[in-house]
């Protein structure tokens, strides 16, 4: 029976006393008057008391008959000669034996009761909203369990990492027929890590597997395990695999591990001493060291951060499999956007294909966020279908931010944008290897972008040659190069181009061993982690001197001043198409696809590329 349905018998009784109490005081407010003890006198005087009980500061007695519907009284004031009255009257009287410990206690213990009470109901609410639930509670796991029926995804939800679903098949199998799966003495991995930059699916990969095995899925934050109070991560984590236990066969996933598994090295306190997130790492490797394969639990864990995870978490034993998810390929990306756009309203000529390709680098996260956009875009302009043109406007605002309709340029500050974005097409069009010009516009969007040019893959790249890059960098200079042809001077505008061109070149040089002079050297072998961030304080720890640091930077420059000239010398030879697509695109503001394709057969090819 679920808890929640259960009657607890002391509730019951408590409340079959309440209503007793209640009772005996309504009948006795009915059937007592309190009277004064004026009146008290004047009943003794008319002969209609029977009986009389007095108490310490009360009498209490009852009618001869009921007087005013009645039957009794009770009255304050007892006089000295209270007994010698009634024995004049010739009336029973009695005295009533009164032990006032219990009112004493009451009145010590319950204004004490009350104040803790209070105490307890508002530091509970605190708690509540700081996330650190009730007192009772404070070593209980906060795990969300779902059973099959409440997570509703299964692998065919899943779309765009099929080398993971493979893997991850076999737990599904395991957990369905864990005495089959082990007949030939194999054991399934203790914990399987998913590891991928944010948006790839790690959370919806764990949910499919407990919704195609129909187990109970036990859900959980890294960060929810670390509390202000010492020894309290630590409590719930056993709480935690002792419920997945009673529960078997069952999945546990702990999402965002490096929030409790960051390596140990980096958290040592200045004194010696270790934290409470240590200790839930430490109780963690515990409860891995102990578990049973075999008893049907399950532990999955997400990370986009694996570099920093503790080295003893990672060891053949614990977390035995890492199953990468990574950003989807072009193929991918079609298969997620077929299982999202089932979910709107889309027009028959829409390929998702052609979106796949204006896609690259898009997680599903990204994926299902465009498809909603363009949804969105269909909305307001009342259509009946999402058209590919939805879609088109979708990535635009994604990449490139929102129009700013309300952002007016000046005469002058039209045409530099324009020539400058003009530049970056013709140099992408000019050279081989470089991605295909998809749109290019003047409208402003985002923060600080004037104009913008698309550009689209023709296909997913792993490799990239030393002529490869330099095109790249050469499209990026070409806006600078067009402004300088055109009207003899530079501007602020290239200011991005120019850090992208930069990053591009020192790889080149520290990274690729592309610098003749160098050598075959990577001097900066710090790599990125899934988030795209390096280590930010490396240059402390270089392993070069500072002449070999003159000699990248002057290689660095070398490069992008070599490239410059090319550039420069290509929209020279190409200044008549130049003016003429720029006047054009300062009139019509944006050229589409067919625009593009018609000024692309008028470039004249550079020399060495002809």
């Amino acid at each position: 029976m679920d808890k929640k349905t259960q009657i607890n018998f002391w509730y019951v009784l408590l409340a079959i006393f309440g209503v007793v109490l209640l009772r005996d005081l309504w009948v006795q407010s009915q059937t007592i008057a309190a009277i004064p003890y004026s009146q008290f006198e004047d009943y003794l005087g008319e002969g209609v008391i029977e009986e009389v009980v007095i108490g310490s500061d009360t009498i209490r007695g009852t009618f001869s008959e009921p007087q005013d519907g009645k039957t009794g009284f009770v009255a304050t004031t007892v006089p000295a000669d209270m007994i010698e009255r009634l024995e004049e009257a010739d009336i029973t009287y009695t005295g009533a034996v009164e032990n006032t410990w219990l009112t004493t206690l009451l009145s010590w213990v319950l204004p004490a009761l009350v104040f803790v009470g209070i105490w307890i109901f508002f530091i509970r609410k605190f708690a509540e909203r700081q996330g650190m639930g009730g007192f009772m509670s404070i070593g209980k796991s906060k795990a969300k369990i779902y059973v099959e029926s409440d997570t509703k995804v299964g692998f065919d939800d899943v779309a765009g990492v099929d080398e993971a679903k493979q893997e991850l098949e076999e737990i599904v199998e395991f957990l369905k027929d864990p005495e089959h799966y082990g007949g030939l003495g194999a054991r399934m991995p203790k914990g399987v890590l998913l590891v991928g930059p944010p948006g790839t699916g790690k959370t919806l990969l764990a949910k499919a597997v407990a919704g195609e095995a129909g187990v109970p899925f036990y859900s959980i934050s890294g960060s929810e395990f670390v509390e202000m109070f010492v020894g309290v991560g630590a409590a719930r984590v056993r709480d935690l695999f002792e419920q997945a236990r009673k529960a078997a066969p069952a999945i546990i996933f702990v999402d965002e591990l490096d929030a409790l598994g960051r390596s140990r090295a980096a958290g040592q306190h200045p004194g010696g001493g270790h934290d409470e997130r240590e200790q839930t790492l430490n109780q963690l490797l515990t409860e891995l060291d102990g578990f049973d394969p075999t008893e049907g639990v399950v532990l999955l864990a997400a990370t986009n951060r694996p570099e920093i995870l503790d080295p003893a978490l990672l060891r053949a034993g614990r977390f035995d499999r890492q199953v990468l998810v990574d950003r989807p390929d072009r193929a991918g990306r079609v298969q997620i956007l077929e299982v999202h756009m089932k979910k709107i309203k889309v027009a028959d000529g829409v390929d998702p294909d052609q979106i796949a390709a204006l896609t690259t680098g898009f997680s599903g996260a990204d994926l299902a966020n465009l498809v909603n956009e363009a949804a969105l875009m269909a909305t307001r302009r009342r259509a009946t279908h999402v058209e590919m043109q939805d879609f088109t406007q979708a990535v635009e605002r994604i990449v490139a931010g929102l129009e700013k309709k309300n952002r007016r340029l000046n005469e002058k500050e039209r045409e530099i944008v324009a020539h400058h974005e003009m530049g970056h097409a013709i140099v992408g069009m000019a050279l081989p290897g470089v991605d295909e010009v998809h749109k290019v516009s003047i409208i402003p969007r985002g923060i600080g972008a004037l104009g913008y040019t698309i550009q689209r893959p023709t296909e997913d790249r792993y490799l990239m040659t030393r002529e490869e890059l330099e095109n790249k960098i050469a499209v990026l200079l070409g806006g600078r190069a067009a402004e300088k042809i055109i009207y003899g001077h530079l501007s602020t505008g290239a200011s991005d181009d120019l850090a992208r061109a930069t990053d591009i070149a020192r790889s080149m040089v520290a990274r690729y061993g592309m610098d003749d002079e160098l050598g075959h050297v990577a001097y900066d072998t710090e790599r990125g982690n899934f988030l795209g961030q390096g280590d930010q304080g490396s240059w402390l720890n270089r392993r070069y001197s500072d002449a070999t640091a003159e000699r990248m930077d002057q290689a660095v420059k070398d490069v992008i001043d070599s490239i410059f000239e090319r550039t420069l010398a290509l929209l020279d030879e190409n200044r008549a198409l130049l003016e003429s697509s720029s006047a054009e695109l300062l009139e019509r503001e944006t050229l589409e696809d067919a625009d593009l394709k018609r000024i692309a057969d008028g470039v004249k090819q550079p020399a060495e590329a002809a």
